[in-house]
């Protein structure tokens, strides 16, 4: 999968201490300081850890939440802010422009599952959190809504790239396939043009990585639509359809190449040196040549010179975020615990000092190499 997905740097975050030494005045309040911190560095240490699974990502960001929201929520349940949100300042690095193999069944149906949670993480945030935000939001950061309605698109087009790769497996009927590659190849277009407006400095890489994925599954779309039209007696339609198919392919073929020598942020997926891409271009060549010759010998049907409109929409197998919401409470936070942080003892320049320990470090992701790059074989 790692040769597949083109994925964006991991965002990196300086170091948060909770150290609230004289404002936090009690044992109860000490001891939420001291789970924050353990949590967050807990969370951060498996953005890293390639034996961290879904569920070990869930339970270790729903403590951190349910924590962290002591400082956000209002205890009484009042319009009122929480008098400790402005306690503690958050510093991270922009995604973009910076600041300083073969899967089973299972695993497929993790990444699927975990790729329209993402999504709906996106959009929670964009809907409910960051118009919150103290500091108005950048132009082309992260937070910016071009950037954000990007991320919920790709969550979803790639999540339904694991849809197409079983329907292919268990060989589900091509109308369908064709269907979901079109609906797909619109996905990345539509993130693609999301960001148009960016500098191509930044999103210069990220943009020709979903060019190359709207055309490959473009040509996808012309071939199970080839398929249907010579299952329908329809060759000549067929035999124009996989042309169409073909220059699409060709097109993604030469966008993987620009792809890997465009520089910029984010790692470099191999689409072209996967199986599941090389398969594309030998069935839509087999293929063509069945059409041409069930053609040359049965049907006769003049090749129409204008590629067939494709007008389909596909009734399964569609991708929709799932909905996100953040843990509730920890069960720690009291209004006793709220009222045992005393804000009056706190430095009054306790964030005019920059700190030695406030350096943003990137993070490096581990470096996986898959042992046998053996496609999507997911049935």
């Amino acid at each position: 999968m790692t040769h597949w997905f083109h994925r964006n740097p991991l965002k990196a975050t300086a170091p948060v201490s909770f150290n609230f030494y004289g404002v936090a005045t009690t044992p109860a309040a000490a001891k939420v300081c001291n789970d924050l911190r353990l949590s967050r560095s807990r969370l951060l240490e498996l953005f890293t850890d390639s034996s961290c699974n879904p569920e070990m990502m869930k339970n270790a960001t729903d403590l951190y939440f349910s924590l962290l929201q002591g400082f956000i929520l209002s205890l009484d349940d009042s319009s009122q802010e929480c008098k400790l949100r402005y306690i503690q300042n958050f510093k991270w690095t922009d995604t973009l422009q910076g600041q300083v193999p073969s899967i089973t069944e299972d695993e497929a149906k993790d990444v699927h599952r975990s790729l329209k949670i993402a999504a709906g993480v996106f959009k929670h945030l964009k809907e409910s959190h960051i118009p919150k935000l103290i500091t108005p939001v950048e132009k082309g950061r992260d937070l910016e809504a071009r950037l954000i309605d990007s991320y919920i698109i790709q969550c979803q087009a790639e999540a339904q790239e694991v849809t197409i790769a079983r329907a292919i497996e268990l060989k589900h009927n091509p109308g369908l396939i064709a269907a979901l590659a079109y609906e797909t190849a619109n996905f990345y277009q539509k993130a693609d043009q999301t960001l148009s407006s960016l500098d191509a400095t930044y999103a210069g890489k990220w943009r020709k990585y979903l060019n190359l994925k709207n055309c490959f599954y473009m040509a996808y779309a012309y071939c199970y639509h080839g398929q249907t039209l010579l299952a329908s007696d329809k060759c000549g339609e067929a035999i124009r359809s996989l042309q169409e198919s073909e220059k699409f392919f060709a097109k993604a073929e030469a966008l993987c190449k620009e792809y890997g020598e465009t520089k910029g942020p984010g790692t470099t997926a191999k689409p072209s040196g996967h199986l599941f891409f090389r398969k594309l271009g030998s069935l839509i060549k087999n293929t063509l040549e069945k059409c041409q010759r069930e053609n040359g010998f049965i049907y006769f049907q003049k090749v129409p010179a204008e590629a067939p409109q494709l007008e389909l929409k596909a009734n399964y197998g569609l991708v929709e975020p799932v909905p996100f919401e953040f843990p509730d409470l920890n069960a720690h936070w009291t209004p006793e615990t709220l009222a045992a942080f005393d804000l009056t003892k706190r430095p009054k320049d306790d964030t005019a000092k920059p700190k030695p320990d406030e350096e943003v470090k990137p993070l490096k992701e581990p470096d996986i190499k898959p042992q046998k790059d053996s496609g999507c074989q997911i049935s």
